[in-house]
């Protein structure tokens, strides 16, 4: 899963985003691969993970800090993508966690 930087032990926040679809996609992927590539290069992002299928699915991102969260909610793309969210899901939960303690174990 795609990480910028080391994944730190402690102290950074996770945005966990899990959908259901719902069946008019239109433009959906152009936006997801859009917002993934400016999300990316958004200052403090760190990385992401996600899981699902075209269904249904949970992406997590992770970030430095709640002012990197603040400052990609503003991000004029996001925001269009977020406007549309009516038309491309049955369901959506957006959550904010701090992490306060992590480790990656890779077998």
């Amino acid at each position: 899963m795609p990480w910028k930087k080391p994944i730190p032990q402690t102290n950074y926040y996770a945005v966990i985003f899990a959908s259901s679809k719902s069946d008019n996609l239109e433009g959906y992927a152009e936006m997801d691969e859009l917002t993934l590539k400016l999300a990316q290069e958004q200052p403090g992002f760190l990385g992401y993970e996600s899981a699902g299928d075209h269904k249904a699915g949970i992406f997590i991102s992770y970030w430095e800090s709640m002012e990197a969260i603040n400052g990609w909610r503003q991000n004029s793309t996001h925001l269009m993508a977020k406007a549309q969210a009516g038309k491309w899901y049955k369901r959506y939960l957006s959550q904010i966690c701090k992490v306060e303690n992590s480790r990656l174990h890779e077998i």
